[in-house]
């Protein structure tokens, strides 16, 4: 599919169609939706710049490429004087007092949010069925999960409702909603773009991702949100990604794939044997494809979620109810706090926070957590090892198919599962992307630390030929 930024901005600069119109018809469609994507529609403030782009337009004044263009934010990013709730109890009638850096460099390029985006409370599932607002329902079988946590981004954008959205990745939280829904998904190399203002659940992994429709649409989003931020520590300057840079893909020679996540007992035999057949298809372009050893997914999913739910539990430490969020008084202040987070966690919430206070607790931290550590330095340097031998590492994105709503909720530990084939590449901090491409699911294209532009295009080659 071609830029749909693009288009939409040509239609603007040629009086094709005004802002105005543009932003009423997909707040409408927001509206009459039936997937569950929305949390809260920020028409008023739509509206009131699409009004500005339209007198600029008027006036014969030029727009940048991203100005007039409608975006939907996962509700876990903070925007000034909205509603952010990270689909919780706690947060319901939070409004927050600043706006994440990410979304105010969108707000600067004249990109116009439209809504705050249903999620898993506070990023935690796999399914976005962990929100006081209902599931959120897949985009191309409503009695499917639309995938989590950024499942209400990644179906507003395959159901066009926003022209590109804003998720989060933790452990795959962008790119196994994409795949769910057949659309882009990008988590980028961790620290190209600043994590302040974006709602913390475990730090060392969170990402700020773009969903879209095509390569050209991630590649521009990409650009504008990357940079470094005096309010986020772990950020880095990053050089802009040509469009003619992603659009040769010859200098990539030889791609790798982990023979065990195809050799697994769990994967769909159908995604099994598509991937397969997209290995021969890039065999027969000339490009080399070695097979890799790599981690047993059990080992993958018991690391990262060892690891997240101790950096959950300290970030969610501070919703007390004190300071912020649904309140509730009891006898004492120690029986207030304990009440109120007992009310307004999600028993999936209180799964992780338990959990991770479990393995930083004294007699455990040892055992479990610094062995948690350990496991990730063996991760990261098999990945640098890795990467000495192959320029991509080709992979799925889910060992299996979209689960029927509900099923997820009745079984945690089969959800924590369905994360198998991203949570590695997050404990790596490294470039992944899912194409809609390849199988159900589609294709995860992971480079090395900092090579974003190599994922796109590969991403580029790959979606012409596959």
């Amino acid at each position: 599919m071609n830029s749909q930024i693009k288009q939409l901005h040509q239609q603007l600069v040629n009086k094709e169609i005004t802002c105005t119109a543009l932003v009423q018809g997909k707040l409408d469609a927001l509206k009459a939706n039936t997937n569950n994507t929305v949390n809260s529609l920020l028409d008023t403030l739509a509206l009131d710049l699409a009004a500005k782009v339209d007198a600029k337009i008027a006036n014969g004044e030029s727009i940048g490429l991203l100005e007039g263009i409608p975006f939907g934010i996962k509700d876990v990013y903070m925007v000034q004087g909205t509603y952010t709730t990270a689909s919780s109890d706690l947060l319901k009638n939070y409004k927050s007092a600043y706006t994440a850096t990410a979304i105010q460099k969108l707000l600067d390029a004249g990109a116009i949010p439209l809504v705050k985006e249903n999620c898993d409370s506070f990023g935690h599932g796999s399914s976005s069925e962990n929100t006081i607002f209902g599931a959120v329902k897949n985009a191309i079988n409503p009695n499917l999960v639309g995938g989590g946590s950024s499942g209400g981004s990644a179906v507003n954008v395959a159901k066009d409702y926003t022209a590109f959205s804003i998720g989060g990745d933790t452990g795959g939280s962008v790119r196994q909603p994409a795949g769910y829904n057949h659309v882009y998904g990008l988590k980028p190399t961790y620290g190209r773009i600043s994590r302040y203002g974006l709602m913390a659940y475990a730090s060392s992994t969170d990402c700020v991702g773009p969903i879209a429709k095509s390569v050209e649409d991630i590649r521009i989003v990409l650009n504008v949100m990357s940079g470094k931020d005096a309010k986020d520590q772990t950020t880095y300057a990053s050089e802009e990604i040509k469009e003619e840079s992603i659009s040769n893909s010859k200098d990539i020679k030889t791609i790798g794939y982990f023979k065990n996540f195809i050799e697994s007992d769990a994967i769909d035999s159908k995604i099994k044997a598509d991937f397969l057949a997209s290995i021969e298809k890039i065999k027969a372009e000339g490009i080399e494809v070695k097979e890799l050893d790599f981690f047993k997914s059990d080992i993958l999913v018991s690391t990262y979620y060892t690891l997240a739910m101790a950096e959950t539990a300290s970030n969610l430490s501070r919703l007390d109810g004190s300071n912020y969020g649904n309140r509730i008084e009891d006898k004492n202040l120690k029986e207030s706090y304990a009440i109120t987070r007992s009310e307004n966690f999600s028993e999936e919430t209180k799964r992780r926070i338990v959990g991770g206070n479990q393995v930083l607790s004294q007699g455990f931290s040892d055992e479990i957590y610094l062995k948690g550590l350990a496991l990730r330095d063996s991760i990261s340097e098999n990945f640098e090892n890795d990467f000495k031998e192959v320029d991509i590492i080709l992979s799925p994105v889910t060992p299996g198919t979209p689960p029927k709503i509900g099923d997820s909720l009745k079984d945690p530990h089969a959800m924590y599962l369905s994360d198998a084939y991203t949570v590695g590449f997050s404990l790596g901090q490294l470039p992944t992307l899912t194409i809609p491409q390849g199988t159900e699911t589609g294709l995860q294209i992971t480079a090395a630390k900092n090579n974003d532009e190599l994922v796109l295009k590969f991403a580029n080659f790959l979606k012409d030929m596959i």
